[in-house]
Order: structure tokens, then C-alpha cells, then sequence
């Protein structure tokens, strides 16, 4: 992270999204749901949506090679990375192929491979081959952070703790859970406009998320 922080330059692009229906959601699910290999949370969609948005804005899907002459490494792969805090230091295993599989199935992968992260029993399979990651501070605190690049990874997407926000909306306030998202992001592949579009894009799907 040192090497990461002093090597990449980093923009962080701030943003706050209506995560009310979502929310809903997630809730709906937590009561129905009778998988006890699948914890229902709402990781899962923010892994799926982002794998979305790396189909769509591939320059998100890539790495800059400082070894041959700054070029850009295009990767064909939705390999979502989620950092893990444990007594043995943060890590941050990887889920594969993130473009082919159900909010169900990432949940079920999701939970094993956190309670390996908090056992120590990841292999360097399982921390490899990502092409962006996410790190949570929701069921901490805060309202934004600018995460540290996961290197050689262009850009890494923090989420904080949903608030409760009045918006203006049909010409009267409404209450509405909002969640504070942070996309830091190596300006050296990633220019202003396309983490404007990452942060709408994301923003678009987690607000509707039969698009999900």
C-alpha cells in the first residue's frame, strides 16, 4: 500500500447514492431467505454492479505497465476483489469471474472466502487476479475515505455507512437512504470524466436494482 500511495497518482471521486429501494430489497431477501451458506448483504449487488460497469467502461478493466513504455494492459476478466480486515492485517481475496454468476452464488463465495480471509487460510490463488477492488467501511463508520489503490489495479471503490438524507423530491422532501461511495483511481489510465461516469453508472444501477 506504501509502494501504491508514493508510485500512483490518486484522484478520489466522491459521490452519495440512493440506496433506498435496494435497501427494501435486502430486507425482502433476509426474510425469505433459508440458504444458510448465503448471508444476504448488500456486498453482493455492489460486486455484481460494479462487474457490470467494468463491461461497460473497460478502461476501469485495466493496468498501467510502467515497464513497457506506460502502456495500458487491457484485461478480458471481472475478477472482483473485497478487502478483509483480520487480526492477521487487511487483505483482499478475489472473486472470479464475477460477469457469470448470480447475487446468490457471489453471496455463498462471498461468505467462504471471508471466513478464510479470518482464518488465514486464503491461498495466493484467492488473492490474485483482480480487476478492481472493494472496500467497505459501512458497519463501521464514516461518511468517505479515499482508499488506497489496490496495485497493479486501476482504481479501488470505498463504501461508508448509509445515511438518512431529506431529499427534494415531486416538489416535497423525502426521507431517503443514501450511501456515501469514495472511487479512487490511477489518473495515469483514468481520467475526471470516466470516474464521473463510473460513480453515475454505479449510482444508476444500486438505485434500480431489478437492472442488477
Amino acid at each position: 500500500l506504501t509502494q501504491s500511495w508514493n508510485t500512483i497518482p490518486h484522484v478520489t471521486q466522491f459521490e452519495e447514492v440512493d440506496i433506498t429501494q435496494l435497501d427494501k430489497v435486502v430486507k425482502l431477501l433476509k426474510k425469505v431467505n433459508k440458504d444458510k451458506n448465503a448471508k444476504v448483504s448488500y456486498i453482493p449487488f455492489f460486486i455484481k454492479a460494479v462487474s457490470i460497469i467494468l463491461s461497460k467502461l473497460p478502461i476501469f478493466n485495466s493496468s498501467f505497465n510502467s515497464d513497457n513504455n506506460s502502456s495500458i494492459i487491457q484485461k478480458h476478466y471481472y475478477n472482483i476483489g473485497v478487502a478483509v480486515d483480520t487480526e492477521h492485517g487487511l487483505v483482499v481475496p478475489v472473486i472470479k469471474n464475477v460477469d457469470k454468476k448470480s447475487i446468490k452464488n457471489i453471496s455463498i463465495e462471498l461468505s467462504k472466502i471471508i471466513d478464510k480471509a479470518k482464518k488465514g487460510k486464503l491461498t495466493l490463488d484467492e488473492m490474485s487476479g483482480g480487476s478492481i477492488t472493494i472496500s467497505s467501511l459501512g458497519n463501521i463508520g464514516g461518511s468517505y475515505f479515499t482508499p488506497i489503490i489496490n496495485s497493479p489495479e486501476a482504481a479501488i471503490l470505498g463504501i461508508s455507512k448509509i445515511i438518512i438524507k431529506p431529499i427534494y423530491e415531486n416538489n416535497k422532501f423525502v426521507a431517503k437512504k443514501m450511501l456515501p461511495i469514495s472511487l479512487s483511481y490511477d489518473h495515469r489510465v483514468v481520467n475526471g470524466a470516466d470516474a464521473a461516469k463510473f460513480t453515475n453508472l454505479f449510482s444508476e444501477l444500486i438505485s434500480n436494482p431489478s437492472k442488477i
